[in-house]
């Protein structure tokens, strides 16, 4: 049975339904997830298909250079600020929400850790994950 992924920002005034399953869970370490979580990673799940999302609510923009040289657009909430969801220039199919974004977190089951060559000393991630010092290659 396979039940959809809903969830949006803190104040509800962004959500999203998704039919599909997602095909990366990750923890990142890299700096702009550091900065954009305000903690010192984040936590994601990247679906496959943007046809199988519906999005409700307006989101404000801003866009960002990762460390391909890629654009990468994060999307939050205006009213609350609460960052909701990614798509990337370079993968435009590819949805990715934040986990704590999710109805319910508890499907959030993250597969490995990636740019743990930024990550803090102080921030642990659960040791049992693979570990990749950048995004590791398909």
């Amino acid at each position: 049975m396979n039940l959809s992924y809903s969830g949006g920002c803190a104040c509800g005034a962004i959500r999203y339904n998704i039919s599909d399953e997602p095909i990366f869970m990750n923890d990142c370490q890299c700096k702009d997830c550091q900065r954009m979580s305000g903690t010192g990673h984040g936590s994601y799940l990247t679906f496959p298909s943007r046809a199988a999302v519906i999005l409700e609510g307006e989101a404000t923009h801003f866009d960002m250079i990762g460390d391909s040289g890629n654009t990468k657009t994060s999307s939050f909430c205006p009213k609350c600020g609460s960052p909701v969801y990614m798509t990337f220039a370079a993968m435009p199919t590819l949805f990715t929400v934040h986990a704590a974004s999710l109805d319910d977190p508890s499907r959030y089951k993250p597969q490995v850790a990636t740019y743990t060559l930024r990550g803090f000393p102080w921030d642990h991630l659960d040791p049992a994950l693979p570990k990749f010092e950048k995004m590791p290659k398909t």
